[in-house]
């Protein structure tokens, strides 16, 4: 079972990249944003109003810097999603594990505190190969820019992993951390629509039953796949469920064949297949050292989240 939650959350955050592509027809970037912090803020309200609880928070500048650069990471995604093929910014952003273990090892070797694990030293080495192959015909056909972007999105998303394990750590509920998010999320994305990102005659793009539809998909969509994601680590095997997110490539892909008709070389599909083997590998180098220090301070290693754990 968990594994089929963390599978629908695969799905689900796939469809959201793919509504967003379809939305960029009718939408700019930030009003993409804001639509779906929007929709989350709603639905988070309500279910937490209903249930009794409470946004209040004594963290709040953890919040903030959570947000900013959780937003920060989205926008850059939004935007490569716009100029590249799904699967193509789908797979750089899944670059995250990538540079929180590259992370791990400089810190490590800087303050000699960590020993060289060279099959994780490889897997680093690896995926900046993927990378490589993976944004080829990105270069070649002048959408670098998207490439770059998703590129930094993964660097940016890491760092915000690394800050919901902070969070996580000093007891803060993940509806709250998600709630302030989807808020930040929001204001952002109507600040960059009024500052000039939307259309030049108006502020905001009109609506239609269609337009309309998709953004309700991407809000709707992306709620359900964190949830889905929180549930899944919060019952299954963390291994196991983390391996499992790598899904979400192969569904953007699919999404991406049955759209748009995508098609890649033999090369970008070896650079999609080097990135996913290297995710996994540094996933699970980062499930075992975390493992070690948890177990080390008496905790339960199945709450241990690999892909935000290190800070």
């Amino acid at each position: 079972m968990p594994s089929l939650w963390m599978l629908f959350a695969s799905f689900a955050f796939a469809a959201m990249g793919a509504g967003v592509k379809l939305a960029s027809e009718f939408y700019s970037t930030s009003e993409l944003l804001m639509y779906r912090g929007l929709i989350g803020t709603v639905v988070l309200v309500l279910a937490v109003r209903h249930r009794g609880g409470t946004f209040a928070t004594s963290f709040p500048r953890a919040h903030l810097w959570r947000s900013f650069v959780g937003v920060v990471s989205l926008w850059l995604w939004f935007f490569a999603i716009t100029r590249l093929p799904l699967a193509t910014a789908v797979t750089l952003n899944y670059m995250a594990p990538i540079w929180i273990a590259a992370w791990m090892f400089a810190t490590g070797w800087w303050t000699g505190t960590k020993v060289a694990e060279w099959p994780l030293v490889l897997a680093i080495g690896m995926s900046f190969l993927g990378v490589t192959l993976v944004l080829q015909p990105a270069v070649e056909s002048k959408q670098w820019l998207g490439g770059l972007a998703g590129l930094c999105s993964s660097v940016i998303s890491a760092m915000a992993y690394m800050q919901v394990r902070k969070l996580g750590q000093m007891g803060e509920p993940e509806y709250r951390v998600v709630f302030y998010f989807s808020l930040t999320t929001t204001l952002v994305g109507l600040a960059g629509t009024l500052l000039g990102d939307g259309p030049q005659d108006a502020a905001f793009h009109s609506h239609t039953p269609y337009s309309g539809a998709l953004l309700l998909g991407i809000g709707i969509s992306a709620l359900l796949a964190q949830i889905a994601m929180t549930r899944a680590y919060r019952v299954g095997k963390v291994l196991v469920v983390a391996n499992l997110q790598y899904t979400g490539i192969v569904f953007s892909s699919l999404w991406g064949l049955a759209l748009w008709g995508d098609r890649f070389g033999w090369h970008v599909w070896l650079g999609i297949a080097v990135i996913l083997a290297s995710g996994v590998a540094a996933t699970f180098y980062n499930t075992r050292s975390t493992a070690r220090g948890t177990i080390a301070k008496g905790a339960v290693v199945k709450d241990t989240d690999p892909i935000a754990s290190e800070t």
